[in-house]
């Protein structure tokens, strides 16, 4: 699924010892469900905006209103908007790297060959829309957890693909390496 394959069916995999090139597998957001909310936000403060304009009572002024629906579209729509699309998930067939912030950049990453628990939760809303959360564990690190992944099932079967591949190269790296080791050397 994630490698070539050759005819015979079996994966195309390098020579023992070569260095494995990284490819990226996938990069994707959360599922953009949550800025629902605020694409309705805007709507609604356009609509009012227009049927307000020139229309307001005495004391009130037409830049008011101009300055309260900026408020509303900077709070409401666009900070959620650069939340969601700060945070970003990278699947190579190396590891997986969540990268977020919006000022500072946080990044946490998991390598398949160390191998990982993939676990997902899906609540009723996330079944609707086909996502779900992803939660690796490895036993060592602190969980990392993919929020609102779209495709959850699709991401969970690459993950296991991955681990699987990476910790056979990484199996059969190690067997030739020390298969050389304990070969004696001729001169």
């Amino acid at each position: 699924m994630t490698q070539p394959v050759t005819l015979g069916g079996r994966p195309m995999m390098p020579p023992p010892g070569a260095p494995v090139e990284e490819r990226l597998i996938a990069r994707f957001r959360g599922h953009a469900r949550r800025l629902l909310w605020s694409a309705l936000l805007l709507a609604i403060v356009c609509a009012a905006t227009t049927y307000f304009y020139g229309n307001l009572p005495a004391p009130f002024e037409n830049w008011m209103l101009l300055g309260a629906a900026a408020v509303l579209v900077i709070v409401g729509v666009i900070v959620p908007y650069l939340i969601w699309a700060s945070r970003t998930y990278t699947i190579t067939t190396r590891r997986v790297i969540v990268r977020d912030g919006i000022g500072s950049r946080n990044r946490r990453e998991f390598t398949h060959t160390r191998g990982y628990s993939i676990s997902v939760r899906r609540g009723l809303l996330q079944r609707l829309w086909g996502a779900g959360t992803i939660t690796l564990t490895n036993g060592v690190d602190a969980p990392l957890r993919l929020i609102n992944v779209p495709h959850v099932n699709l991401v969970g079967e690459v993950l296991a693909d991955q681990i699987e591949v990476n910790q056979i190269l990484a199996h059969r790296d190690a067997q030739a390496i020390g298969d050389r080791l304990q070969s004696p050397t001729q001169p």
